[in-house]
């Protein structure tokens, strides 16, 4: 269990710090476009959440070898990877119209990230635990 918990814990740093990262250049990108709006926000959750699963498949399990083979993921998974991307990005608007006023869509794609991460960290932790092992 002990390796196991490892992986996990790498899988999921992974996921929050590439999905922080991502969703920061998003809004810098975006900036011009949707300064510190709401699709602003859930662009950058999404792509940020797409990106850092995508990267931490290729990381974890591709390059280190360990951890559950994700790559024919059920449809539900998906969906319930999007609901809880547009909730974490919604949750980061507010959150950064409560730190700055107005806030900067820097601030705003970085929490975006940062909380679908964490969204879609909890989700993989539940799928992962439930989930009946192959025999």
């Amino acid at each position: 269990m002990a390796a196991r918990s490892g992986v996990i814990s790498t899988s999921i740093i992974v996921l929050v710090l590439i999905a922080t990262a991502i969703g920061a250049l998003i809004g810098l990108a975006l900036d011009g476009v949707l300064p510190g709006t709401r699709s602003l926000a859930i662009t950058a959750g999404l792509t940020a959440t797409i990106i850092a699963s995508i990267a931490r498949y290729k990381i974890v399990f591709l390059g280190a070898g360990k951890g559950v083979d994700e790559s024919k993921v059920p449809g539900v998974l998906v969906v319930n990877a999007a609901i809880a991307s547009i909730a974490g990005s919604l949750a980061a608007h507010d959150l950064a119209g409560l730190v700055a006023s107005p806030p900067s869509s820097v601030l705003v794609g970085t929490f975006a990230g940062l909380l679908s991460a964490v969204l879609m960290a909890l989700l993989m932790i539940t799928y992962h635990t439930n989930a009946t092992p192959a025999r």
